[in-house]
């Protein structure tokens, strides 16, 4: 086998590999957000399946048909929608996070740029349409 063909067959393994690994520490990371408010579960669900779609199919289909998380993988493919607890949930993180910053009196450019970056996750938050009865 030319060393050409091996170099890309390593890369391939790699970009596998790393797909994978990216895929399960979300997936956790989204599991622990079921469990904490301030933590979110659909952007790292979202992310899990995008990365196992791109390096393992069995796990992809795993993921997709999981009672809890399949749901939410199938709402955003078909509509691009979020639920409305999804969305309650998340608003309500975002102004927990921006309360907790300033009890702990947080510096101002790192509320500003707390405040810009929440405010742009909300509005697209917002924005998505919710899923069909």
């Amino acid at each position: 086998m030319p060393a050409g063909i091996k170099v890309r067959n390593m890369l391939a393994h790699a970009k596998r590999i790393t797909l994978i690994f990216i895929g399960l520490s979300s997936l956790v990371l989204g599991a622990i957000g079921i469990f904490v408010p301030l933590l979110p579960t659909t952007p790292f669900v979202l992310v899990s399946a995008i990365a196992f779609a791109n390096s393992s199919d069995r796990l992809h289909q795993w993921l997709i048909n999981h009672d809890v998380f399949g749901p939410l993988i199938a709402n955003w493919r078909r509509h691009g929608a979020i639920s409305r607890s999804t969305k309650i949930l998340s608003l309500l993180s975002m102004a927990a996070i921006i309360l907790i910053s300033l009890l702990m009196a947080v510096p101002t450019h790192v509320m500003v740029v707390q405040a810009i970056v929440l405010c742009i996750s909300a509005t697209f938050i917002l924005t998505r349409p919710l899923p069909p009865q």
